[in-house]
């Protein structure tokens, strides 16, 4: 079973970097609907276009079950939350592998 330790860890290691891609992609799109930063820039263009490949699926697939309320897209904050207890729960199991 301590084996599988790094192997979790990993896995969280990955998920968090998914919680930063996720916070990094719904703060650039604050900042694009704000008209805060312009997306014909090829940089910003560029990055905009990575954030949204890598999270637009599963924003999608969230968005099926948990319409947009009043204007506002649920489907970041129901993310986020099922990172959160993806976490919460490899902890748990890295505790109980370790014990």
């Amino acid at each position: 079973m301590d084996l599988l330790v790094p192997i979790v860890q990993l896995v969280q290691i990955i998920l968090d970097m998914y919680w930063h891609v996720v916070v990094a992609a719904v703060i650039l799109s604050w900042l694009v609907n704000f008209s805060v930063i312009n997306t014909h820039n090829q940089f910003v263009h560029m990055i905009w276009s990575t954030l949204r490949q890598m999270t637009e699926p599963v924003f999608l697939k969230i968005r099926r079950y948990v319409p947009i309320v009043g204007g506002l897209d649920l489907s970041p904050i129901v993310l986020l939350l099922g990172l959160w207890l993806a976490q919460l729960y490899l902890n748990i199991l890295i505790v109980w592998m370790v014990n």
